[in-house]
C-alpha cells in the first residue's frame, strides 16, 4: 500500500510540473502577446516572512507616471488596498514596487482561505484604469540556510502568489494547519516551563504528555492572555531511572483526543537543531543526582528534552 502511494505521489509531482510548464508555455505564446498593452509584466512576484506580498512589475510602454496608484487585492466588498509606487526606470521603462500585509493580526488585509487576483489601480485625476498584473513565471524557491516562509508567523495562515489560467497573478491563501507552536521554554531548578499556542484547530480541555521510553508524565494546562497557553513539569519526574539519557517528547491533548506534538514550524530556517539551540542547565533535584536538562529541536521541529544524570564526583 505504501509503494502504491509513493507511486502515486510521484505521478501527480510530475502531472503538476507538466502542467505548470504548459502554462507558462501558453502565457508565453498566447496570453502574453494578446495581453502585453494591457498588463503589467511583474518581474518579482513573493510573499515575504509569511504575510508580505512584495511585487516588482514593468507597466506597459504606453502608460504616463499616474497621480497615485495602488494596489488592490480581490474585488467588491472583499477589495483591499495599498498605496503603489509608480516611477521611471532606466531607458525610459515605467516600472511598479508594492507592498501588502496580509492579515488583520498584523495590520493587513483580513484575508481568508481562497484566491484573490491582484490589479494595479493608476489614478490621474478623475480618471481611473486597471491593469491585471502578469505573471509569466512562478516564484522560484531559493537555495541556502534559510528558505522562504510557507506560512505566516503570527497567524499560521498559508499565503503564496499563484496565477490564473492566463497568467493573472492572485494571491491563495490555506487556513494554518493544526499545531502546537512553541514560543519559549524556561528552566528552573524547581522545574522546566513551555509557553505554546494552538494553530488550526481548537483544543477543548487541553493536557500536556511528557512521553520518553517507557514512561509517561501527565501535566496540566494553563490558559494565558493573548492565546498563550504554558505547561509545567517538575524536572525530579524526569529523572532517568538508569545511567543513560532519557528523551522526552511533548504532546499537548484535548477532550477529542487528539494530540499536537510541541515544535517549532513556523520559521524559515533549514536546521531548526542548529539554528535555535538551546544551552542546556545543570540542575539538582530534591534527593537526585544532579541531572543536565538539554531542551533542543528536532530535524522536523519537533521540541525533545534530553535529561543525562551527571556522573558521581569521585
Amino acid at each position: 500500500m505504501r509503494l502504491r502511494r509513493a507511486h502515486l505521489n510521484a505521478a501527480g509531482r510530475r502531472l503538476a510540473v507538466h502542467a505548470a510548464a504548459l502554462r507558462s508555455w501558453l502565457i508565453l505564446r498566447i496570453f502574453l502577446p494578446l495581453r502585453s498593452g494591457r498588463t503589467a509584466r511583474l518581474r518579482y512576484a513573493a510573499v515575504l516572512d509569511g504575510h508580505t506580498v512584495n511585487l516588482h512589475a514593468e507597466l506597459p510602454a504606453s502608460t504616463t507616471l499616474p497621480g497615485s496608484a495602488h494596489l488592490v487585492l480581490g474585488s467588491g466588498r472583499q477589495r483591499y488596498e495599498s498605496t503603489a509606487r509608480v516611477y521611471e526606470g532606466p531607458e525610459g521603462t515605467v516600472l511598479m514596487d508594492a507592498v501588502m500585509l496580509l492579515g488583520a493580526e498584523v495590520g493587513g488585509a483580513p484575508v481568508g482561505a481562497g484566491r484573490r487576483q491582484l490589479r494595479l489601480r493608476l489614478t490621474d485625476g478623475r480618471r481611473s484604469r486597471r491593469l491585471p498584473l502578469l505573471l509569466v513565471e512562478p516564484p522560484v524557491p531559493y537555495e541556502g540556510p534559510t528558505k522562504p516562509m510557507t506560512a505566516s508567523g503570527v497567524t499560521g495562515r498559508r499565503h503564496r502568489i499563484g496565477r490564473s489560467v492566463t497568467g493573472s497573478a492572485r494571491v491563495v491563501t490555506a487556513d494554518a494547519r493544526p499545531g502546537a507552536e512553541v514560543l519559549k521554554v524556561h528552566i528552573t531548578h524547581a522545574g522546566l516551563a513551555v509557553d505554546f499556542r494552538v494553530l488550526g484547530t481548537r483544543i477543548d480541555e487541553p493536557r500536556a504528555e511528557f512521553l520518553a521510553s517507557g514512561r509517561r508524565i501527565q501535566q496540566p494546562v494553563a490558559a494565558g492572555e493573548g492565546g498563550i497557553s504554558r505547561v509545567e513539569v517538575p524536572l525530579e519526574r524526569m529523572t532517568p531511572r538508569r545511567t543513560r539519557p532519557e528523551h522526552w517528547d511533548v504532546v499537548v491533548h484535548g477532550t477529542s483526543g487528539t494530540g499536537l506534538r510541541l515544535g517549532r514550524r513556523l520559521h524559515d530556517v533549514r536546521n531548526p537543531l542548529r539554528v535555535f539551540a538551546m544551552r542546556g542547565t545543570v540542575i539538582a533535584p530534591p534527593g537526585h543526582r544532579p541531572l543536565l536538562v538539554q531542551p533542543r529541536y528536532t530535524a522536523a521541529g519537533n521540541l525533545r528534552i534530553t535529561c543525562t544524570p551527571m556522573p558521581e564526583a569521585g
